[in-house]
């Protein structure tokens, strides 16, 4: 039973490893299904437990939260732990008005707070409540040139990924600075990290230092530019 349970229990964190913006190649389909039983149910829901922070909000609305932190890091270059004192937050490119704010300048815009999944190429998912400021707000701040088609997502790990301007306005996306009523982990990205709702979690920028503007309609970051879909749409 014991090999049983260390099985699922590494099973879940290959899953889980594939999420947010590093994802992996999905491994093929298993053919091998480990009976379920009310043992393992018990420690699968023990290891979910027990990756709830102290104060984490676990219901909301009648939705039952999924916690802040997973049981793998899934990054390109391991966790970042961002210090606020040296910390800076700069928007510009095709911008009339470029900013450098704080990480304060950014909480004392216009909070929102949404009910949003993330979801995973293996197909993993998890919801959270995300606590954050439009980016809309963000952009009209720094006057957003006309002929800027594409928002480039530039993180302290020199990971990059990006979005269609319109994508970004029309769905009202968010950049986060809580989740689930504390501030996000470091491991989710502390300070901040862009809520793509509806699209795939590698689209979900963590650690995120710069929001350039750009007229490049084809730009591809990281993970686009070895061989993933530059949509990244949820089917």
């Amino acid at each position: 039973m014991k090999k049983t349970l260390t099985g699922i229990i590494l099973l879940m964190s290959f899953m889980l490893s594939a999420c947010g913006t590093a994802p992996t190649t999905p491994a093929p389909e298993q053919t091998t299904k480990v009976p379920a039983t009310s043992t393992t149910v018990d420690a699968v829901s023990s290891a979910t437990l027990a990756r709830y922070r102290e104060n984490e909000i676990r219901d909301y609305q009648g939705v039952r939260l999924d916690p802040a932190i997973g049981p793998a890091d899934n990054s390109i270059s391991g966790v970042q732990h961002v210090d606020l004192r040296n910390y800076r937050l700069t928007v510009d490119g095709l911008v009339g008005k470029p900013l450098d704010l704080s990480y304060d300048d950014v909480l004392n815009l216009t909070p929102v707070e949404r009910l949003i999944t993330l979801y995973c190429v293996t197909g993993w998912q998890a919801t959270m409540l995300w606590r954050g400021v439009q980016l809309s707000e963000l952009l009209d701040l720094a006057s957003v040139d006309s002929e800027a088609s594409t928002v480039i997502f530039h993180c302290v790990d020199n990971y990059t990924t990006s979005m269609p301007l319109a994508t970004i306005i029309d769905n009202k996306l968010i950049m986060a600075y809580q989740a689930n009523g504390l501030p996000i982990p470091d491991e989710m990205g502390f300070p901040f990290i862009i809520v793509a709702e509806d699209k795939l979690g590698y689209k979900w920028a963590r650690w995120v230092i710069r929001i350039e503007l750009s007229a490049d309609a084809d730009y591809k970051g990281y993970w686009e530019s070895r061989g993933f879909d530059n949509e990244a749409d949820i089917d």
